[in-house]
């Protein structure tokens, strides 16, 4: 790991046991193991430290969805996967999401999300242009301009249920299940 990743790794766990109000930046460098200094070099304040942090998560995230959608699998099936495993990414790492939305909103560095999230966009566009060319969804769809909606639908969703009201899972797979009809209805999936 080099220098930034350690201050990033650090700021999570540091974020995670402290909030993001309590911790300091001495807290963040000493679990770290470098110099205040060097936070410095890379970051100008602890909330600038957000960005990276949310560009570590969703680089997770992406990784966690692309592992459990089988590629061999049908649109449908494929379309399931990916929302489970939204759902699943977002109970397991909820606090640290939790502290990302917190700490960007906190700051001007919100302006940061969409290039955060252009990888993982990126993917659901082209798994979006494979069901198009396919016939699998209407043909008018406009997969850049989805791909953006599904995402924030998805997450919303779960985030409804993890983040803020703590649901258990049988709510949780009632959410699931309109959620996943909604894309599809919206999709024009055929």
């Amino acid at each position: 790991m080099d220098k930034k990743e350690k201050i990033v790794q650090a700021a999570i766990e540091v974020f995670r046991e402290k909030g993001i109000e309590k911790t300091k930046i001495s807290d963040i460098v000493k679990l770290a193991g470098i110099a205040q200094g060097t936070f410095y070099l890379y970051f100008p304040s602890k909330l600038s430290v957000m960005p990276a942090i949310a560009e570590v998560m969703v680089e997770r995230m992406i990784t966690f969805v692309q592992d459990q959608a089988d590629a061999n699998e049908s649109f449908e099936i494929r379309l399931s996967q990916i929302v489970d495993a939204i759902f699943a990414y977002t109970n397991e790492y909820r606090e640290i999401l939790a502290l990302i939305y917190a700490g960007l909103a906190s700051s001007d560095h919100i302006r940061q999300w969409e290039t955060v999230y252009e990888p993982f966009y990126a993917w659901i566009s082209d798994f979006l242009n494979e069901a198009k060319g396919a016939g699998l969804v209407r043909a008018s769809l406009h997969v850049e301009n989805t791909s953006k909606l599904f995402i924030g639908l998805v997450e919303s969703a779960a985030e409804q249920i993890y983040l803020y009201d703590h649901t258990d899972e049988k709510q949780a797979a009632i959410q699931k299940k309109e959620v996943l009809e909604f894309l599809q209805y919206g999709l024009g999936y055929k």
